[in-house]
């Protein structure tokens, strides 16, 4: 592992106005798994776009070196038949196509043109085993989990014999099994000769997987580390460029009335209708406290909130209380105008409308306080001003479409996009996943703000860790039932995960 398989020498990048890459000098060794460190918009998306030729040669300067020759790429597939193959956030596979179909795309094995299926058959089984996946080669995809089509996305990089094999953030939507299993993986390439370069803000999971650990700020490469020489605290100074003595930043307050309260509710399927996703729960959320929800994924942890907001497009029973008063939602105006918010797990496809501009993503759930006969542009601009000030959202100006900022500032939109109909119950589904720790950070900050200013707030989190930091409280779901109620205090990782697997 002593020789470089890869060299980057002064590469910059520049956008109309902006640095994004300011003279980038990064070695990868033959064979390890070299992790990519920074903050949202530090510029590790536009880095690995030039390696893997989605920026071509020409668009930005310095030079790329692999296996000790230069090398240009004037398009995806150049990269890719250099043996480098990135594995994006958003997975490129097509849900109607069987696995094998995903994995030769555009590859087939053929003889004049006509695809030789059992061919294609005994290859993708070939790599599915070696990758120890139990996958049937002729599967839709669209029925396979998200954390097998991570899997088979895996495969479709071997299958281009690749090399260096680059992944964005692979495991932000997995669970906890299925990021060992992918982890596990990894390992096992690497055995094999396969280079990995490995981009996640799961700090532990860089920290038990990688080798080396470089970090990059504000498009400078700031140095690389062996695993062994840094701490977890070290490699936040490094991506942050401050020290952050408490992540989780706590404050003490006192539990006051309860503002918000959930009875015997229960939750359909909406393809099953005899199915309960939800079963009879009851709850009470209180002025002061931050309360956490944990629970494995498909709990129903998400199903139980969007049935709250009016969202969740199956049967639902039960009662709601605002400020001990009876309330009706049967669809999300409803949750507004009752001072209920949700910012959803999926903030691209349902918090955001990526094409719109900032300001009227943080508008659209307010327009009617911006409307009298026509919209009332000054008043429009003057809030959105205000919270992308106040939130610290990094964008060149309001007009500025959402789909150009980091995931960071994506989820800041979404957050002022709710906090500008001055909700009195603010929800969050994992609101800090797939960000980086500054923006993690800030937000957590925010929170214990608005509990300060009397907003009661509810989160959801699959990140023990950030349940057990940020919550007064914590409610432990399991299979749609409410397994545990439990103070702060006795709330531990290890009990959680008792009542989390189906304890009582």
């Amino acid at each position: 592992m002593g020789s470089y398989i890869l060299e980057l020498k002064n590469i910059c990048k520049k956008f109309p106005g902006v640095k994004a890459l300011d003279n980038i000098n990064l070695r990868v060794k033959f064979g390890e798994i070299h992790a990519l460190c920074g903050e949202n918009g530090a510029g590790k998306s536009t880095l690995i776009k030039i390696l893997s030729g989605v920026y071509p040669y020409g668009t930005y300067e310095g030079k790329i070196y692999l296996d000790g020759k230069e090398v240009q790429f004037r398009n995806i597939r150049d990269a890719e038949n250099n043996g480098i193959v990135c594995i994006h956030q958003e997975l490129a596979l097509v849900g109607e196509l069987t696995v094998q179909e995903n994995i030769f795309l555009g590859n087939e094995p053929n003889i004049a043109g006509v695809i030789k299926e059992d061919e294609m058959y005994i290859k993708t089984k070939n790599l599915l085993n070696e990758l120890g996946l139990d996958i049937d080669p002729r599967e839709l995809v669209k029925n396979l989990g998200i954390g097998q089509q991570q899997l088979v996305e895996i495969a479709k990089a071997l299958s281009k014999n690749a090399k260096i094999l680059i992944l964005d953030e692979p495991t932000s939507a997995l669970t906890e099994k299925e990021s060992n299993t992918l982890l596990n993986i990894l390992c096992r390439l690497k055995a094999k000769g396969v280079t990995s370069i490995y981009i996640s803000h799961k700090l532990d999971e860089v920290l038990s997987i990688a080798d080396t650990v470089s970090a990059i700020r504000d498009g400078q490469y700031i140095g690389s580390k062996d695993i062994n020489e840094i701490s977890k605290s070290e490699l936040i100074y490094m991506m942050v460029g401050r020290k952050l003595d408490k992540l989780y930043p706590r404050k003490k307050r006192e539990r006051k009335d309860c503002s918000f309260e959930v009875k015997n509710l229960t939750v359909y399927d909406p393809e099953i209708q005899s199915r309960k996703v939800i079963d009879n729960i009851s709850f009470r959320a209180y002025k002061g406290e931050i309360l956490g929800i944990a629970g494995l994924m498909g709990a129903g942890r998400t199903e139980m909130v969007s049935a709250i907001f009016g969202v969740f497009p199956g049967k639902r029973e039960g009662e709601f209380y605002i400020d001990e008063k009876k309330i009706n939602i049967r669809q999300p105006i409803d949750a507004i105008q009752n001072g209920i918010a949700l910012v959803p797990e999926d903030r691209k496809g349902t918090g955001l409308v990526l094409n719109m501009t900032v300001k009227e993503n943080i508008s659209m759930a307010s327009l009617r306080n911006f409307f009298n006969f026509i919209i009332k542009e000054d008043e429009e601009n003057s809030y959105t001003l205000r919270y992308v000030r106040d939130l610290n959202i990094k964008t060149s100006n309001i007009e500025e479409a959402v789909n150009n900022l980091s995931g960071g500032n994506q989820q800041k939109v979404v957050l002022g996009k709710w906090l500008l109909t001055k909700p009195k119950v603010l929800i969050l589904d994992e609101p800090t996943r797939g960000i980086d720790i500054g923006a993690k950070f800030e937000i957590y900050e925010l929170i214990n703000q608005l509990v300060d200013e009397g907003v009661t707030v509810i989160i959801i989190s699959s990140e023990l860790e950030e349940v057990l930091g940020i919550s007064d409280r914590v409610l432990v779901i399991y299979e749609g039932k409410l397994r545990a109620d439990l103070p702060i205090q006795e709330a531990t990782q290890e009990k959680i995960m008792y009542y989390a697997t189906g304890g009582v």
